[in-house]
């Protein structure tokens, strides 16, 4: 195993201890991005879905209650069963905790497979092709990419560098958030398995308001801030809520774009 991906295998598994927090404080994807995937993929009531990564339900929920059938595949125990509390009103959504490499794939085939935010924690050699093995002849592999770009209050942002390079030494020096324009569109992993026609992205631009608290929330769900030493933690959070509390009234604006890429299965 290569060490990124001991790393990836390392860090993976730090969402699942703390299931409650992620489900309170991770921003909800926009419902216009949900309405477009329904709309290229076809995703009417009793559409097959397969989701790689559900989380604690985030786009689960979405689907479901649009009549689909969704098999959502976590990792983790706590983040399972936190989605299958929020999928309790649509009984013909199940969750199965295994990683979704080792998941025995049905008999058969679904119309859309969709992983949101996950699909990056997956291992690259398996997971566009066994999506592709999971699909119908035409079936949809969507995926949703979360970017943390340039936008919402920038001053806060430009600062907290330092803290970043204080507490992570491996944080690159004057590192700074791109504009959504300079993100690339990245098409190559899916282009080269020769299994999907054209790759489509369609975007999301999307600003968050939070309170201190709220936003130290959502930075202890990420998971190079959960893996780090406790009391670096602390010490790193500590500073952060004194920028906002102290230079910006206690309240910043984060700017996220999500990102739908959807690819139809060849043949």
């Amino acid at each position: 195993m290569s060490a990124a991906d001991a790393e990836r295998e390392r860090l993976r598994v730090t969402f699942d201890g703390v299931a409650e927090l992620y489900d309170r404080a991770r921003p909800v994807y926009p419902e216009r991005l949900f309405a477009d995937l329904a709309e290229v993929a076809g995703l009417g009531r009793g559409a097959r879905v397969l989701e790689i990564g559900c989380g604690t339900g985030r786009a689960t929920v979405p689907l479901a209650r649009r009549g689909c059938a969704v098999t959502a595949v976590e990792l983790g125990a706590d983040m399972a069963a936190v989605a299958r509390r929020n999928l309790a009103p649509w009984p013909e959504a199940r969750v199965a905790v295994a990683a979704f490499e080792d998941w025995p794939l049905p008999a058969e085939p679904f119309d859309a497979v969709v992983s949101a935010t996950a699909f990056a924690w997956v291992d690259p050699a398996v997971r566009v092709v066994k999506s592709a093995a999971a699909l119908r002849p035409g079936g949809v592999l969507a995926t949703v990419a979360t970017h943390h770009v340039k936008g919402g209050t920038e001053e806060f942002f430009r600062a907290s560098q330092e803290f970043y390079e204080r507490f992570i030494p491996a944080t690159p020096r004057g590192l700074r958030l791109e504009p959504a324009d300079a993100i690339p569109r990245d098409r190559a992993e899916i282009d080269a398995s020769g299994l999907f026609g054209e790759v489509e992205f369609r975007r999301y631009p999307c600003d968050v308001t939070y309170t201190t608290a709220e936003y130290l929330d959502v930075l202890s769900t990420y998971s190079n801030h959960i893996a780090l030493a406790p009391e670096v933690r602390a010490e790193l959070l500590a500073c952060l809520a004194g920028l906002i509390d102290d230079r910006h009234g206690g309240r910043i604006t984060k700017r996220y774009l999500f990102e739908l890429r959807t690819a139809r299965r060849a043949g």
